[in-house]
């Protein structure tokens, strides 16, 4: 797909993602759904209300009626989409910087779009056969209040509260300024835990942090923990569908880590759990000790989602799913990443040990991350040619079902483009620290120097 990468599109607002391309968006969905009624939700982004004003006069002149949810997480905004039966335009750019913005597309099951589905839009998009209403027949817009007020309260009718309210656990949380600052604290609180918080308050320039929970942006929360003798800490990704967790300790919680201890504890043997191809080996070993089996697919949750369906469909129980980035799938409970139920369901496990014993077994595992950046689909080409040629040449299993995963038995490296970014990441783990660096270093300098060469 031209358009919609891995979740959604994607760019640096006013320049790339401009109120222009989004009013077109809107008009290609509200055209293709065919549909009476649509949602839009968006995130603390500065440019979301900008943009979400664009998408709604896109779906209006379709003769689409908007329901304008303001600002919820993601995971709100399909809660909506389940409960009303409508489709929802999200307007968010996720863990993305502060300048960019994007589209995601839910369908009026609260589920994100097949692939099938965005290609349909996308064609429309792209032969711009828009539905146009005549004047008197265009869609009406109103405010809908309480979303995400209702939204918390659907997360508290699904999770199971008494334990965790009998475990008196004080919750350091760190939204981020993004959309779960206006649910997540009151969640926990609901949920019998003292919140103690940074980055608490809703802002779109995400001054105390970017969006991204990755070690380098969550300094403060660590230290939040330590000071208030906390726990555990959380944090959220811009639209609030991820969770990173830190120990009782202050200590950062590698995703791969939590994702393996909460597939632990739901796996059984004949089960099924899908997962990407840049999967960590502590996901692999908890299958394998479960006797349940592995579908890898390309990065990204619309990938991880259509897998999911197929596998349902064909009477496989898929209980989690999900990526070591902190969004995870419980299909029982809705087929959407949801930080907040994430949250939960690894506070179900605290309240019985500390962190730092429920996510021992999966220590020791080594994880390196490199991106490179391009500015041409020229260099992004001459990136993935070497990457390619560099997999021939390998005395390892070659996986190339998104990127160039290497498999060395001791340890695996990767190279794929972002679906959301204009970068090559690489990825690479191991035991051994030094292994994983080593096997990194030389992908991102064969790729580098293929890049010099353009």
């Amino acid at each position: 797909m031209e358009v919609f990468g891995s979740s959604g599109t994607r760019g640096v607002a006013n320049e790339e993602l401009t109120p222009a391309f989004v009013l077109r968006v809107a008009k290609a969905a509200g055209t293709a759904w065919g549909v009476d009624r649509v949602a839009i939700a968006r995130d603390t982004r500065y440019t979301g209300r900008m943009l979400a004003d664009a998408a709604a006069s896109g779906l209006a002149s379709t003769g689409t009626d908007v329901d304008r949810l303001g600002i919820v997480p993601t995971p709100g905004a399909q809660f909506y989409a389940e409960r009303e039966g409508v489709p929802v335009v999200v307007i968010t750019a996720s863990h993305n910087p502060p300048q960019y913005n994007g589209i995601k597309l839910v369908g009026a099951d609260g589920v994100e779009l097949r692939v099938s589905d965005l290609e349909t839009i996308e064609e429309t998009l792209l032969a711009e056969a828009f539905t146009v209403a005549p004047w008197d027949e265009t869609g009406r817009v109103r405010e809908v209040d309480g979303v995400a007020a209702d939204y918390v309260a659907a997360l508290l009718a699904a999770v199971d509260r008494e334990p965790i309210a009998d475990a008196d656990l004080t919750v350091a949380l760190d939204p981020g300024h993004g959309a779960g600052s206006v649910t997540s604290p009151e969640f926990f609180r609901e949920l019998g835990c003292r919140v103690v918080t940074v980055n608490g308050h809703p802002d779109g320039h995400f001054p105390g942090r970017d969006p991204e929970p990755v070690p380098d942006n969550l300094g403060d929360l660590g230290r939040l923990v330590r000071a208030t003798d906390a726990d555990v800490g959380i944090a959220h990704d811009g639209d609030a569908d991820r969770a990173i967790f830190f120990d009782e300790h202050g200590e950062y919680v590698e995703g791969d880590a939590t994702l393996a201890a909460l597939a632990a504890a739901e796996l059984e043997a004949g089960d099924t759990t899908v997962s990407a191809v840049n999967v960590s080996q502590r996901l692999v070993d908890v299958v394998t000790e479960a006797g349940a089996d592995l579908e890898l697919t390309p990065i990204g949750s619309t990938n991880i989602i259509t897998r999911i369906r197929e596998l349902e469909a064909d009477g496989h129980r898929v209980p989690i799913a999900g990526e070591g980035n902190g969004g995870i799938f419980f299909p029982s409970y809705r087929l959407s990443r949801d930080g907040a139920y994430t949250a939960a369901r690894f506070l179900e496990l605290v309240a019985e040990r500390p962190v730092s014993e429920i996510v021992a077994p999966y220590d020791g595992y080594a994880n390196v991350r490199r991106n490179i950046e391009y500015e041409s689909t020229a260099e992004r080409d001459a990136m993935l040619d070497a990457a390619a040629n560099h997999a021939q040449t390998a005395d390892a299993d070659l996986n190339t079902r998104d990127g160039y995963r290497l498999d060395y038995g001791d340890a695996w490296v990767l190279a794929r483009p972002s679906g959301t970014e204009p970068l090559v990441r690489i990825y690479a783990e191991s035991r051994d620290g030094d292994r994983a660096t080593a096997l990194a270093d030389e992908m991102y300098e064969t790729l580098s120097s293929a890049k010099s060469a353009v």
